[in-house]
């Protein structure tokens, strides 16, 4: 374990040297002349979903039911848990470098990977080189939700709104079959949906958006979401800061978590971390975090964060 180790790091050294020659020599894809800096403060909407709903039903599952649901979906019950401090949120969202795609915390560059998300979900059953993409002239909102939840056609239609540009069903209807559907499965499958639209890709409060559908119906084949759940993140960052405003609709919680995994100091790396076993999110829920820090204050430490060498 320690020599597989070992060659990670000398891996992730090599992949940097040669990252930093490339940049050196080539520069970097903006226009000739393009001056990249931060805009002037943007007043970003950090409105979440209330959960608690979502809590109470877990907290109810016995054991073999939450066994079920972490081999078909991983880890993201414990989002349901990771608290979403606004100060901090705000305060991150102000050092979104909407022209590079990263965060420019002073002297440090950071942005959210393929292979950190990947690890924070822990999917057993995604398979990283099938990531997702629109079918076009694929089946119809309604077809999906009677796949995934097993309700007849004239039930699902009856309960699709249409919510500014898009289609969605209300929490409400999802949350009656979790509660009463007599499959086990599917009930498990409407939870995991439940996860995917309210806290993952939260577009419309309260309610599930017909393109989370899309994606969703289409785990089953293996395909990784995380592609698509960057995709939307950086998405919606660049559309706040480039506007000035905006609600922020990419998934807060999982942005938290990789947040600590770098700005966190840890006295000890505890060797449960290369364990296969190990969950991120699961430690991330367990701990309790400061929040009376200032959004202020949090602008003055990235200000003056600096690159360790």
């Amino acid at each position: 374990m320690e020599n597989e180790f070992l060659n990670k790091v000398e891996d992730n050294a090599a992949v940097r040297a040669w990252s930093e020659k490339l940049q050196s020599e080539k520069g970097d894809s903006l226009t000739e002349g393009y001056v990249s800096e931060l805009q002037e403060f943007t007043r970003v909407n950090a409105a979440q979903n209330e959960l608690q709903e979502l809590r109470d039903i877990w907290a109810r599952w016995d054991e073999e039911a939450k066994q079920s649901f972490y081999q078909s979906y991983g880890d993201i019950s414990y989002l349901l848990d990771i608290k979403v401090d606004k100060h901090l949120f705000r305060a991150m969202v102000q050092f979104w470098n909407a022209a590079y795609k990263c965060f420019t915390f002073g002297e440090v560059d950071l942005v959210p990977t393929l292979e950190e998300y990947t690890a924070l979900l822990r999917c057993p059953k995604v398979q990283v080189k099938k990531a997702y993409a629109k079918v076009l002239n694929g089946q119809t909102f309604t077809k999906k939700l009677m796949n995934i939840s097993g309700m007849s056609e004239p039930w699902v239609a009856a309960r699709i709104q249409q919510k500014g540009d898009s289609k969605c069903i209300p929490w409400e209807n999802l949350r009656d079959l979790v509660l009463a559907h007599p499959d086990e499965r599917k009930r498990i499958d409407i939870f995991a949906l439940s996860i995917y639209g309210l806290v993952i890709f939260p577009k419309a409060l309260r309610h599930v958006d017909e393109a989370v559908t899309d994606l969703f119906d289409r785990l089953e084949k293996g395909i990784t979401p995380v592609p698509a759940i960057l995709a939307e993140t950086f998405r919606s960052l660049n559309m706040c800061r480039k506007s000035g405003n905006g609600r922020f609709i990419g998934c807060a919680q999982l942005l938290m978590v990789w947040f600590h995994g770098h700005f966190w100091k840890v006295d000890k790396v505890s060797y449960r971390v290369f364990s296969e076993t190990y969950s991120p999110l699961k430690e991330e829920a367990a701990i309790q975090r400061r929040e009376d820090i200032s959004e202020e204050k949090w602008m003055e430490i990235f200000k003056t964060s600096r690159r360790r060498i």
